[in-house]
């Protein structure tokens, strides 16, 4: 967990320790209250302040607390030969596993060491003023609780939620929380309301705190993260003892989910099954967010289950023929007696076979396969560091290269984040970028840098940047820093200026605000003239403007007819860019006339003079169109998702190469994109998503949970043959539940909020769009490599396999050994994932279509590869084995006694076989079919190093390694030969590559990914971490059916009344009998049974549209909505529940309940006719 983590958990310890009872008891608001309160804004907040509280004054009585006072005392609780040679296989076996165990260790620790590093602000060097027993006090940010007041002042990051007490000219940008650029001006009668996680940007002021930890804005953010159910299980183990008061918390935490809408609910936990206080403990552990295995797992979870498989079989098949046939050979044919003093000697003999089969399992099994993983993982999560990648979590980064969409933020990723003058229109010129200071006239220039310096507020600056290489840090008004910006582009340095005329010897300032869309300063200048400079919206300004300056920088008049030319080709052009057109001008009062009446505001801004019209907007980082280029070669739609204008959005998105002129795709805001997803009772529909998203390029003006919904939508679709592999990025807090949502969530390292990156699986470090295209080829490249590992291990397996099986059964011996085996499965598999999994990523990488969830890891051409090779490999082997001895003029090793010495023949084999895995793991380096397998291999150092390093030890074992490795000492001769047939896997593999694979009709592919539905339910159930998109959505379908079938079970009673009784009011009273009620549930278990054949098979669909829509018969409640999650009604399906086990849903739509769903059911997936005969039918026609 990262700092904002530990901050709520703080937080909560501190909010906690109060007296639970305090809530509803001695305080005279309770924490819904607030909690409501929070969540409203501007007017509707204050309109509430009003009605309940009086003012902010009467909430600080109920909390008791004074604007000087705090409330109470706080007491903050404290977190608290064979016996001399035996150990050598089982040493080496633990050795290999401790190595594993080790690296993937050392990995995560230097990992996490990175993650907190790049967290220099650490929650307890963050603190905060406040004021307590009327003394101004600084305080770490997780001492503060409900009811101080604290002081804000210009630059501070809020901690906690609080309302305003006292403002002067307060700015927040709240940017971070609901992606709106614009300044929020904070003031006691329009909006006093403070929110967590948004900064001061002017002003100061004091609030009084309402909510703090996770009941702040920020902390409900988290909540939706996960990261509020796993404080709350740290709260529940503190306080066991407390159950009816932790009972209290899980309906609080249910009513704050409900609260939410969308992401929320997909994140509220259901009710357990008897619709009871079932343990607590299980619904938090329901509630945890839930993981889906990613790609590459799932795909090599599959493959190893299917090897193990293969390997237990040979295994199993081995120990018998070796029983059977030492036992028939022995008792059979030779006809020998069972002596008791020889029955150690049989079970030497039953135990050697045991070995051998084990040894067959430990061959087919890839021990190395984790390792291969593992290293190719950390390998390239230390490489993307350097591309400015931190990656938290690894599968992250292999999930990358499958990526198949790409949901950014505009400001901040694919722009800079800066508001900056890109074109002006000075002295008649149109400027498409800044132009020199040269070519400005020297009285023009003038006017612009005092006009610009004054006439800016002076709370607005631009300071050098924090870390060395950084951009300037702009401070104040984003609008005006832009302009400052503009004079520091001229080369003009504006605080010459404002040290010159100092704030205070300002004559007269007209602020800005919305009714004049204008600020105005006025000096007096020493020889008794005013002079005034204006600045604003271009269409306001230039309508008072009577004169221009022309291009030799004198005035000249300005008619209507001048402005609407401007306004045509300056100002609508700029416009359509997506810029924001500033106008600025002045007018001097000459010395000898009566002064002005300040006050006619009027009067003072009119007939001005004007300087420039500059268009200004947060500029396209200039790697970034190239990026997305790549981006679209590689197969990933990049979408923009922004709470910027449409405008705005659509022309950066054109800049950057998302929009194409002539191309038919949407870009919508947020409000049309909810109006198209949800049906008439405002439910998300996925089909409804599923029109949408395809096209969608840009969302503007989205919410937080618009970009929610749209990851999970897009996530969730079935549309497209494969499931899409979505990316986000985003920076601001309220990013943080699609960043949690997403396959891969990137968070920004310089400008992202620790919300984001808490939630965020890879932190970019530059805040730079080009660095996502790095991870996609090192994710890629990740996957290559394993793939490349894998085609070199299932060769060595396929072939020790069958020569350990093969000659068991043969010769009643293994011709390799134990510890050779784990020579050459353990160690050189381990050398040779090293050697194979750092092969650096290259450009074409790029130029391919992401692979897919169902693109299996070995492709046919793989398969031909490994087939092939093997088949020579077998072919030197059985020859060495069955006629070694005789080319070599040597003694043969077959049929050795139980103890025997190592042999020169075995030995040859066992070299020889090492040797052509040495040379095929230089085959191995290409895997879609390429005949250079040499190319690029002297840039990887590595691999080479780990060939020659491998070649130098196996000739130290076989002339070294005596006993323990069970080999004898080789002649020149015999090590050429080895060699010599080595390499003949070099010659082969050029051989093999020649035949096309599509000839070969019979290969298969192997390591497909898992699908939805062959993950079995018992997995599901148990392992809480893993779990598919749809079952939570599929659960909550079950209970909505219930609900449906128990109330047609309660109309059926009601109609079988009517049939039998001769009055309604007899009717009613009278109770159902017994064989009724049987008759009831036989007719709806006939309903239930064919509703779901009727989904199930289209062509037997049969009407229970008629019947659900007869007049006199209408499955509805006096109110048309009902609930799918209330008390009530979870506790009267209990029954049904317990009584029948619930039938998978038809559902195919995942996002069946969104926000809220009703009872009905669909007209066009319903619109049968019940089959005549049955008991629906009968019901129907007498009725």
């Amino acid at each position: 967990m990262g700092d904002m983590a530990n901050n709520s958990v703080l937080y909560s310890g501190v909010k906690n320790s109060l007296k639970e009872a305090n809530h509803d008891g001695d305080f005279g608001i309770t924490l819904a209250e607030l909690r409501v309160l929070m969540d409203l804004r501007s007017t509707d907040a204050l309109r509430k302040i009003q009605e309940s509280y009086g003012d902010v004054y009467g909430i600080c009585t109920r909390l008791k607390t004074s604007p000087n006072e705090v409330c109470g005392e706080v007491s903050v609780g404290e977190e608290e030969g064979e016996g001399e040679t035996g150990w050598i296989e089982g040493a080496a076996i633990l050795l290999s596993v401790v190595c594993v165990v080790l690296v993937t260790a050392f990995n995560d620790w230097s990992k996490e060491k990175q993650f907190r590093g790049l967290q220099s602000r650490i929650e307890q060097e963050q603190k905060f003023t406040v004021i307590r027993g009327g003394q101004v006090i600084q305080i770490p940010v997780a001492d503060i609780i409900v009811g101080d007041i604290a002081q804000v002042k210009y630059g501070d990051l809020l901690p906690a939620d609080g309302i305003l007490i006292q403002g002067n000219d307060l700015k927040i940008d709240e940017s971070s929380l609901t992606g709106e650029s614009d300044h929020v001006r904070k003031s006691l009668d329009k909006d006093p309301l403070l929110l967590s996680g948004t900064h001061v940007m002017e002003g100061s002021g004091r609030m009084v705190v309402t909510a703090v930890g996770i009941n702040s804005q920020t902390g409900i953010i988290f909540t939706l993260l996960g990261a509020g159910s796993e404080e709350e299980e740290k709260k529940d183990e503190k306080k066991k003892e407390k159950k009816n008061k932790k009972q209290d918390g899980a309906i609080e935490n249910r009513n704050k989910a409900k609260a939410q809408d969308g992401a929320a609910m997909e994140m509220q936990p259901l009710k357990s099954e008897d619709g009871g206080d079932g343990d607590e403990k299980d619904k938090k552990k329901s509630n945890l967010p839930k993981k889906e295995k990613s790609v590459l797992q799932g795909k090599l979870t599959k493959l190893a289950v299917q090897i193990g498989k293969a390997g237990l079989l040979m295994s199993a098949i081995t120990v018998i023929i070796l029983v059977l046939y030492f036992v028939i050979d022995t008792f059979w044919v030779q006809k020998r007696q069972w002596l008791a003093e020889c029955t150690p000697i049989y079970i030497q003999y039953f135990v050697k076979f045991f070995i051998i089969g084990v040894t067959v399992l430990v061959v087919a099994v890839p021990e190395g396969l984790p390792l291969a993983v593992t290293i190719s993982l950390a390998y390239s999560v230390k490489k993307m560091m350097k591309d400015n990648n931190l990656v938290r979590h690894l599968d992250a980064c292999e999930t990358m290269g499958n990526a198949t969409a790409i949901c950014s933020d505009k400001t901040g990723t694919l722009t800079m984040n800066r508001m900056t003058v890109v074109q002006a229109y000075i002295n008649e010129k149109h400027y498409k970028k800044v132009p020199e200071p040269e070519a400005i006239p020297p009285n023009i220039l003038s006017y612009l840098v005092t006009g610009i310096s004054v006439n800016c507020a002076y709370t607005s600056k631009i300071l050098p940047p924090e870390k060395e290489g950084g951009l300037p840090r702009h401070v104040g008004n984003k609008t005006e820093c832009a302009l400052l910006g503009f004079l520091l582009d001229l080369k003009r340095d504006y605080q010459d200026v404002r040290n010159e005329i100092p704030e205070e010897s300002l004559y007269k300032v007209y602020t800005f605000n919305s009714v004049r869309k204008s600020m105005s300063t006025v000096l007096k200048n020493s020889d008794g003239s005013y002079r005034i400079f204006s600045k604003g919206a271009s269409e306001i300004i230039l309508k008072k403007c009577f004169k221009i300056l022309s291009a030799n920088g004198e005035a000249k008049v300005f008619r209507p007819r001048d402005r609407d030319d401007i306004i045509k080709t300056v100002i609508e052009p700029m416009a359509s860019e997506g810029l924001r057109t500033i106008c600025l001008a002045f007018r001097d009062f000459p010395a000898g006339e009566p002064e002005p009446d300040w006050d006619n505001e009027n009067d003072i801004v009119t007939g001005l003079t004007c300087i420039a019209v500059v268009g200004i907007e947060d500029p396209v980082r200039p790697e970034v169109p190239d990026a997305i280029k790549k981006c679209q070669k590689a197969g990933i739609t990049v979408r923009m998702v922004t709470g910027d204008n449409i405008n705005t959005a659509r022309a950066i998105a054109s800049k950057c190469g998302i929009l194409h002129p002539g191309e038919d795709f949407l870009c919508i805001e947020g409000k049309d994109f909810n109006r198209r997803i949800r049906n008439e009772k405002g439910e998300i529909e996925q089909e409804r998503i599923d029109k949408i998203w395809p096209k969608l390029r840009v969302l503007a003006r989205s919410s937080p949970t618009d970009k929610h919904t749209l990851v999970k939508g897009i996530i969730d679709s079935t549309v497209s043959d494969q499931r899409q592999v979505v990316a986000v990025t985003g920076d601001g807090t309220n990013d943080g539940p699609a960043l949690k949502k997403a396959d891969v969530g990137f968070a920004m390292g310089i400008a992202g909020t620790d919300v984001a990156k808490e939630a965020s699986d890879i932190i970019l470090t530059d805040d730079n769009f080009t660095s996502i295209v790095k991870a996609v080829m090192w994710g890629r490249n990740v996957y290559d490599s394993i793939s490349k590992f894998l085609q070199f291990q299932l060769t060595v397996n396929v072939v020790a396999v069958i020569v350990a099986f093969t000659g068991a059964c043969i010769t009643q011996d293994s011709p390799l050994k134990a510890v050779q085996m784990l020579w050459v499965n353990l160690i050189m598999d381990t050398l040779a994932s090293l050697a194979l999994a750092t092969e650096p990523p290259t450009e074409s990488l790029l130029l391919r279509k992401p692979y897919g969830r169902n693109k299996p890891l070995i492709s046919r051409t793989m398969m031909k590869n490994i087939l092939g090779h093997a088949f020579y490999q077998l072919v030197v082997v059985f020859t060495l084995l069955f006629a070694g001895e005789k080319f070599f003029d040597i003694d043969s090793g077959r049929n050795a006694p139980l103890h025997a010495p190592p042999s020169e023949h075995y030995t040859i084999v066992f070299n020889t076989f090492v040797l052509m895995q040495l040379f095929n793991e230089i085959n191995a380096r290409k895997i879609h079919g390429e005949r250079n397998v040499f190319e690029g291999i002297f840039n990887n150092i590595i691999f080479c190093t780990i060939v020659l390093g491998t070649f130098v030890v196996q000739i130290i074992i076989v002339q070294f390694g005596g006993k323990p490795f069970s080999c004898s000492e080789l002649s020149i001769e015999q090590w050429l030969w080895s060699v010599f047939l080595g390499m003949g896997t070099l010659l082969w593999g050029q051989l093999i590559s020649t035949i096309p694979t599509s000839r070969l009709k019979f290969l298969k592919e192997a390591g497909h990914g898992t699908q939805k539905e062959e993950i079995p339910e018992e997995e599901l159930a148990e392992d809480v971490e893993e779990i598919d998109h749809a079952e939570r959505e599929l659960r909550r379908g079950q209970i909505l059916w219930f609900r449906g079938l128990n109330r047609i079970q309660t109309q059926m009673d009601v109609v079988n009344a009517f049939q039998s009784g001769s009055s309604i009011q007899g009717a009613l009273r009278r109770q159902p009998s017994i064989a009724s009620q049987h008759h009831d549930i036989r007719v709806v278990n006939a309903f239930r049974s064919s509703l779901y054949e009727g989904l199930e098979k289209p062509e037997s669909r049969s009407s229970i549209h008629n019947f659900m829509t007869h007049p006199e018969f209408r499955i509805e409640d006096s109110e048309p909505h009902i609930p799918l999650i209330d008390d009530t009604d979870a506790e009267d399906d209990a029954p049904t529940k317990r009584n029948s086990s619930p039938p998978p849903s038809p559902n195919k739509n995942n996002n069946a309940v969104d926000s809220g769903i009703y009872l009905t059911i669909e007209m066009n997936k319903s619109a049968t006719s019940s089959s005549p005969g049955s008991p629906l039918h009968s019901l129907e026609t007498s009725l």
